[in-house]
């Protein structure tokens, strides 16, 4: 490689695999096994190359740089177009919005480290790329059954992880339970999940019997969580059928009402990252779909499991 070479564009990055990631089409280009690796274990291997790729990724794993665990809390940083994701000193990516491109450099720890890029490098990189490519991502979890979704949306501790956990044990499928991203297939709106655990506060344990006595082991966010893999009972992708906005009270309460379109734009607007006029548009024909869904408001307190058969009954009421 030239000295000259300050941006590495003679790095050789001869490994090319395509995917599908939240229901477009991407390639990925490194030098990296480890990447690859990661990459299959995050997105769907596509049937073959695709005539337009929506997004692409070219990650060089530099031999000569070093760094150890635990690894830094990444940041992202913005200008314009480019969006610049740092994961630590010898690892990160800039993201051209404009052209769908990502380029980045990492250290070999870190290419190796498959369950990092697993939940937290690529669905970062995803949600920054979101908008470009037609995406809109929601603060919501989302289960399914027979490939009929329920999106359930909310703020933080609203109790989205909570019921999609209890919703497991009355027959929906996992696909989510934070992040759910929302892309057009064949003209019909469809919801997609990346296979990260689901996430459980340390309060939610008194609930469930196989919890109640242990402790999380796990940390998010400087806070101790249990993680719970459900892979005999997750999904990829389905299609939303009903949406849930969700507000947590105390005592025992079910209450589901149906809310208007203006105000169901309000709750997934407040949470949507800021966009360019592009990306907006790119974005339009998802988003006027999630608004054609039956929406609701659940007024809710008390035990999650029987919250959850009884909105399991309303699901079947108001989809099946």
């Amino acid at each position: 490689m030239p000295s000259a070479d300050f941006l590495h564009k003679d790095a050789e990055t001869k490994l090319c695999e395509h995917y599908i990631a939240a229901g477009v089409h991407c390639r990925l280009l490194t030098n990296s096994e480890h990447v690859l690796e990661a990459a299959r274990e995050t997105f769907l291997i596509a049937p073959g190359p695709a005539s337009a790729i929506d997004f692409s990724m070219r990650f060089w794993v530099d031999d000569t740089r070093q760094s150890r665990r635990p690894w830094p809390k990444p940041y992202v940083r913005g200008l314009d177009h480019l969006v610049y994701a740092g994961f630590d000193e010898n690892s990160s990516v800039l993201a051209d919005l404009s052209t769908r491109r990502l380029i980045g450099r990492f250290s070999p720890e870190l290419a190796a480290d498959s369950g990092y890029w697993r939940t937290i490098i690529f669905p970062m990189l995803l949600s920054v790329l979101a908008g470009s490519v037609g995406i809109v991502e929601l603060h919501g979890a989302c289960l399914a059954r027979a490939q009929k979704g329920l999106i359930l949306a909310g703020s933080s501790r609203s109790g989205k992880s909570t019921l999609a956990l209890a919703l497991t044990a009355a027959s929906f499928c996992f696909l989510s339970d934070d992040r759910t991203f929302c892309s057009m297939a064949q003209g019909k709106l469809m919801a997609w999940g990346l296979p990260r655990p689901l996430k459980l506060r340390r309060e939610a344990a008194s609930w469930f019997d196989d919890l109640r006595h242990r402790e999380p082991t796990a940390v998010q966010n400087g806070e101790r969580v249990f993680h719970f893999e459900p892979h005999s009972n997750r999904v990829s992708n389905c299609e939303p059928r009903l949406l849930v906005f969700l507000e947590r009270r105390d005592g025992c309460s079910f209450q589901i009402t149906p809310i208007k379109r203006k105000e169901a734009r309000l709750h997934i607007e407040q949470d949507l990252l800021a966009e360019s006029r592009g990306a907006i548009r790119m974005q339009s024909k998802p988003f006027a779909e999630l608004l054609s869904l039956p929406c609701y408001v659940l007024r809710y307190g008390g035990s999650p499991q029987q919250v959850a058969e009884q909105l399991a009954a309303e699901f079947s009421k108001r989809v099946e």
